[in-house]
C-alpha cells in the first residue's frame, strides 16, 4: 500500500505487533486475537488506519523473531513516513531489560512511534524510570515462569514421568490420576520395539541393520529426502532408556528410576542393548544390500572362501540378469557368474531339508512343554530370592547414605553416591526379574508358536518377502557362512543346534543294531570257524571261543587291545 505523504491529507497510518511465548499458547488460548482486538480498537479510537498486524509465537528475550524483523523493514522502507506501532502492553514488545531499549532504538530509528493502550511512552526521566521498571518486571516474571516450570518439570521427572517431548514410539495423553503420560503410539512403536530387541537379541548384527530396518518401513519418520535416516537418530533410540520404562534426567540430578509409562522393551534388554553397542564397531551402510539378491554376504565362494558379490548384468537383447558373481583376484571362479535362481534354488533345497520329521518335532515340543514347566516352578522359588536381595541392596544404600552424612570428603561423597547409583542399577535389574515372573507364567503354546512354527519349516521365513527375515533365517540356520562351489553345489553346512537335534538333514538313516552275536550260532560254541573282533584298528583272529573270551576280558577291563595277540594260540 502507498503510503500518504502527508499525514493531514487522511488519517495517521498504523502497524499493530502483538505475540505470544510458544505455539502451545496458540492452540490453548486466544491471547493473539485478544491483543489483536485491542489494538484495532485502540486504533479506531485515535483515528488510525492499520495498515499491517505482525505477530510472533516465540519468547520475548531475543530481538530475532520473524514478525519483529518484518516490521522492522517495513518501517525502514517508509523511513520518512509518519507511522504508529501499537502494541497491546510493554511485555509483549520484550521480556528482558535490555532487548526491550534495543528494540525502543531501532523503531525510533526507523521512524516509528511507539504507542500502547497500556501505557503512554515519553522520553522524560520520570516516564523512561517508569518504563524500565515495567521492562525488569516482564524479565522477572518470565524468569520467574521458567524457574517454576523448571521446578515442576523436576519434581515430575521425581514421580516417574516423562515430562520432556515423547520420543518416537510414544505420544502425550492424559489420563486419570496421572495427568499427561506417554503411552504406546502405534504403528511406530511396534517398530521401535522390534528394532530395539532385534538388536539386542542378535538378530541385527550392527547398528546400520536396525538403520535399514527402520528405512524399510513406511510408517517411519525419515529425515532425508532420499528416504534415509541419519545414524545419529538411531543411535538415539538405542541409547534412551525411556524405551525400557525408565526416567532420568542426569542435568538435574534425577538419577534412573521406574517410570510410569510402559517400556517398550524391558530394562534387561536394554542392558544388553547398551553392552553390545559398547563392544562392537559400527559400520557404514552400504548401499548395494537389498532383497534382490538376499544372499549376499552370507555364502563363500569354494575356490577362495571369500563372499560372493552379486550384480546384473545385460544381455544383447538388452534385457538385465541377475547373477552371483565372485571378484577375488587370482581366484579360479574370478568373474565366473553363477545364475541368482540356480544359486537360490539351490539354497532352498537346502533349507527344505532342515525340515524335521513330525516323530522328532514332536518329542522335541514335547521336551520343551516339560522344561518349561521346570522353569515356571524355578521361577516361583527365585521369587522369594529376588525379594530378599532387594532388601539386602536397601540396607545397603542406607549405609551407604548413613556413610555420606558423617563424612565430609567431596572424593569420599562421590564414591558413595557412584556406589549407590549401581545399588539402584541392580535395584532395578532384581524388581524386573521378580515382575517377569508373571509373563513367564503364560501358557507354553501363546509363548512358544512362533519358535516352533519356525522349526517345523523353516522355509516360512526364505519365502517372505522382507530381507530382514531371510537374513534371520541364515542366522538362525547355520553357524558359519555357507560354502558354494560353481560345479558342485553346496558343501555340507554346520547347522545350529536346534536344526542338528531335529533336522532330518543330519540324523541320516539309523536303526538300533539287531539283538544278535557276531556271527550266527551253528553249534554251542563249537566248530573251527574264524572270526573277527575289532577293536579300532586292532583285528583279533582266532578260534570262536578265544574271540568270546578276549571280548569278556577286553569289556571286563582285565585286558588291553594291545596285549591281544594277533592270532590264536
Amino acid at each position: 500500500m502507498r503510503i500518504r505523504e502527508k499525514h493531514n491529507e487522511g488519517p495517521i497510518i498504523a502497524v499493530a505487533y502483538c505475540r505470544v511465548s510458544s505455539k502451545a499458547q496458540l492452540k490453548r488460548g486466544d491471547g493473539l486475537n485478544s491483543q489483536t482486538t485491542r489494538c484495532l480498537e485502540y486504533a479506531r479510537f485515535r483515528g488510525y488506519s492499520v495498515v499491517n498486524i505482525y505477530t510472533d509465537d516465540i519468547t520475548g528475550a531475543y530481538l530475532d523473531r520473524p514478525g519483529l524483523q518484518a516490521l522492522l523493514q517495513f518501517l525502514c522502507a517508509h523511513r520518512h513516513e509518519r507511522i504508529v506501532v501499537i502494541v497491546d502492553d510493554i511485555s509483549r514488545m520484550a521480556r528482558h531489560v535490555g532487548t526491550h531499549w534495543d528494540l525502543r532504538d531501532l523503531i525510533r530509528e526507523a521512524g516509528g512511534i511507539l504507542e500502547s493502550p497500556s501505557f503512554e511512552f515519553k522520553d522524560d526521566a520520570d516516564s523512561r524510570m517508569v518504563e524500565n521498571v515495567l521492562a525488569g518486571a516482564a524479565q522477572h516474571q518470565r524468569e520467574k515462569n521458567r524457574e517454576q516450570t523448571l521446578n515442576r518439570m523436576r519434581a515430575r521427572i521425581q514421580n516417574g514421568y516423562w515430562c520432556f517431548r515423547p520420543p518416537i514410539g510414544y505420544e502425550h495423553k492424559t489420563v486419570p490420576g496421572h495427568g499427561k503420560i506417554i503411552v504406546r503410539k502405534e504403528p511406530l512403536a511396534s517398530i521401535v520395539q522390534e528394532g530395539l530387541e532385534g538388536f539386542g537379541s542378535g538378530r541385527f548384527d550392527k547398528e546400520v541393520e536396525v538403520k535399514r530396518f527402520f528405512e524399510s518401513q513406511p510408517e517411519f519418520p525419515k529425515d532425508l529426502p532420499n528416504g534415509e535416516i541419519r545414524n545419529q537418530r538411531v543411535t538415539d533410540i538405542l541409547k534412551r532408556v525411556v524405551y525400557a520404562g525408565m526416567v532420568e534426567a542426569p542435568k538435574w540430578n534425577v538419577s534412573r528410576r521406574q517410570g510410569k509409562h510402559e517400556g517398550l522393551i524391558t530394562y534387561q534388554t536394554h542392558e544388553i542393548i547398551q553392552e553390545r553397542r559398547a563392544g562392537t564397531a559400527r559400520a557404514p551402510a552400504r548401499k548395494d544390500i537389498s532383497a534382490e539378491f538376499p544372499l549376499r554376504g552370507s555364502v563363500l565362494c569354494g575356490d577362495c572362501e571369500k563372499p560372493l558379490t552379486s550384480c546384473w548384468s545385460k544381455s544383447k537383447t538388452g534385457k538385465k540378469h541377475p547373477y552371483y558373481m565372485c571378484f577375488t583376484r587370482g581366484c579360479p571362479s574370478e568373474r565366473k557368474s553363477i545364475r541368482r535362481d540356480k544359486l537360490e534354488g539351490e539354497f532352498e533345497t537346502l533349507v527344505s531339508g532342515l525340515q524335521s520329521t513330525p516323530t522328532l518335532f514332536a518329542m522335541a515340543r514335547a521336551m520343551f512343554k516339560h522344561g518349561w514347566k521346570q522353569r515356571s516352578a524355578y521361577m516361583a522359588s527365585l521369587a522369594k530370592s529376588v525379594g530378599q536381595q532387594i532388601q539386602k541392596i536397601d540396607k545397603q544404600i542406607e549405609g551407604l547414605l548413613d556413610r555420606i552424612v558423617e563424612t565430609s570428603n567431596p572424593s569420599v561423597i562421590a564414591a558413595y553416591e557412584k556406589r549407590i547409583s549401581k545399588l539402584e542399577k541392580d535395584k532395578l535389574l532384581m524388581r524386573e526379574k521378580g515382575d517377569q515372573r508373571d509373563a513367564d507364567q503364560r501358557p507354553f503354546d501363546e509363548m512358544f508358536e512362533l519358535a516352533m512354527s519356525f522349526l517345523s519349516n523353516p522355509l516360512i521365513l526364505w519365502r517372505s518377502p522382507r530381507l530382514e527375515d531371510k537374513k534371520t533365517l541364515i542366522k538362525l540356520s547355520f553357524e558359519e557362512r555357507l560354502v558354494y562351489c560353481r560345479n558342485e553345489g553346496f558343501r555340507t553346512p554346520k547347522t545350529t543346534l536346534p536344526f542338528k537335534m531335529l533336522g532330518a538333514f543330519n540324523m541320516g538313516e539309523r536303526e538300533m543294531a539287531r539283538p544278535r552275536g557276531f556271527e550266527p550260532l551253528t553249534s554251542a560254541f563249537g566248530g573251527q570257524r574264524s572270526i573277527q573282533l575289532s577293536y579300532g584298528r586292532k583285528v583279533v583272529q582266532g578260534q570262536r571261543m578265544y574271540a568270546i573270551r578276549a571280548f569278556a576280558a577286553r569289556r571286563s577291563g582285565r585286558l588291553s587291545p594291545e596285549r591281544i595277540v594277533t592270532k590264536a594260540p
